[in-house]
């Protein structure tokens, strides 16, 4: 006889299949997550902060695109379950696309605690559309885990490409207000696809509850996990958000050079990581993990200390390079020892790790303003040596519990 949890995680096949092309409609909008949260990045030198020396300013943008996504945990769990998936939906886009606007109304000189908060909006925006869309794919995630993150990610990442060859592109021809304005209409079309389309309230898969995260966290194994998340979030997004105002301040390019190079290190990330599903099949993960880690600790030292484009074109292939492969051997690593955990949902072991890709970049600010810009690889070259002493006492740690493991049942018998 099947329990009544059971029986209440039990979906309708008629629910499984609508949902299932929700998910397949869903994918394309993860493009606009990427957008969401890598346009500060690509933004901040269209706002002139390269020329200016408030490095404060610039990582408090962070911190504020951070309190929003974060203030989207608490706003998914109160709408979803009783405005449902197409409202939760519809509202992310419409904010997003309401933020952009408020931030095109707003670019400098005016004051900029207005922006500021149409960069909360826009965080809580990102949230909101990153919930309800891992909501619509979750059928299609039970059926193949993999692919589904791999097009999910791939899509995301596309989005951060073309952020930054947007605001490339269009830097000498538009002014600011022009490039948020375009930005703007990406979300707003796809508030009126939600709007149009068919979506079932049924929400799909649900947060873990708070004793369950409890209990993992008394496991060294989680801890270790959410460490390793907390320093590689940090890492990339350090990179994202910093990367421009680094390569002018450091180097003298143009802003417009130094957004093509932004987009450059999503282009290593993202064929990185379609390149690591292939090489994963073929090569021991152990070493895979300590080329990757070489590589990223390698990209981050010549970008420090060159003083040409060559080097910096360099150190940006050597870091997408490494980092590519460190989040799919560790979020595979994660569904071996804790299968009910989803990469998509800010619970558990992807909390901690979230938080520190959230609030590494504003870090950076207060590093950038004591100790000049080359502070701001300070943070990913100490991260990438985190992330190698955590992983090989994850390695560790494994081993031991295996051996554990041995002794309890020998001792049984």
């Amino acid at each position: 006889m099947s329990s009544p949890t059971a029986s209440k995680l039990r979906e309708p096949v008629e629910a499984l299949t609508l949902d299932a092309s929700e998910g397949r409609r869903s994918m394309g909008a993860f493009l606009v997550s990427g957008m969401l949260v890598s346009f500060l990045g690509a933004i901040l030198p269209a706002w002139r902060y390269h020329l200016r020396d408030d490095f404060r300013e610039v990582g408090y943008y962070f911190l504020s695109l951070n309190l929003g996504f974060l203030l989207s945990a608490a706003v998914t769990h109160f709408l979803l379950p009783r405005k449902g998936l197409k409202f939760v939906l519809i509202l992310a886009s419409g904010l997003a696309c309401g933020g952009f606007l408020c931030l095109a109304l707003s670019s400098p000189p005016v004051s900029a605690i207005w922006r500021l908060s149409a960069v909360l909006g826009i965080g809580v925006s990102a949230g909101l559309l990153n919930a309800g869309l891992f909501q619509a794919i979750s059928p299609l995630y039970r059926h193949d885990r993999a692919a589904t993150l791999n097009v999910a990610g791939a899509m995301f990442g596309i989005g951060c490409v073309i952020t930054a060859l947007l605001v490339a592109g269009t830097y000498f021809v538009y002014n600011v207000p022009s490039i948020l304005i375009l930005f703007a209409l990406v979300p707003g079309f796809y508030a009126g696809i939600w709007a149009k389309a068919k979506i079932s309230r049924y929400p799909a898969m649900h947060q873990l509850p708070i004793s369950q995260v409890l209990r993992d966290f008394r496991n060294p194994g989680a801890i270790l996990f959410s460490l390793v998340l907390f320093f590689q979030f940090g890492n990339e997004w350090s990179m994202a958000g910093w990367l421009p105002l680094f390569l002018i301040r450091r180097l003298g390019i143009s802003p417009a050079d130094s957004l093509l190079m932004l987009a450059l290190f999503w282009v290593a990330l993202l064929v990185g990581r379609i390149g690591a599903q292939v090489v994963l099949k073929k090569m021991n993960h152990g070493l895979l993990m300590l080329i990757s880690i070489v590589s990223a600790l390698l990209g981050t030292i010549v970008l420090a200390y060159t003083n040409n484009g060559f080097g910096a074109v360099m150190g940006i292939l050597f870091v997408g390079a490494g980092y590519a492969s460190i989040y799919p051997l560790v979020v595979e690593k994660i569904g071996n020892r804790f299968p009910y955990y989803h990469p998509g949902f800010y619970n558990g072991i992807f909390s901690l790790g979230i938080t520190g890709g959230l609030l590494a970049p504003w870090i950076l600010g207060y590093f950038a303003q004591a100790w000049g810009i080359q502070a701001v690889m300070i943070f990913p070259m100490l991260g990438t040596i985190m992330v190698f002493v955590l992983v090989l006492s994850i390695l560790l740690e494994a081993k031991l519990s295996g051996l554990a493991a041995v002794k309890k049942e020998s001792t049984q018998f």
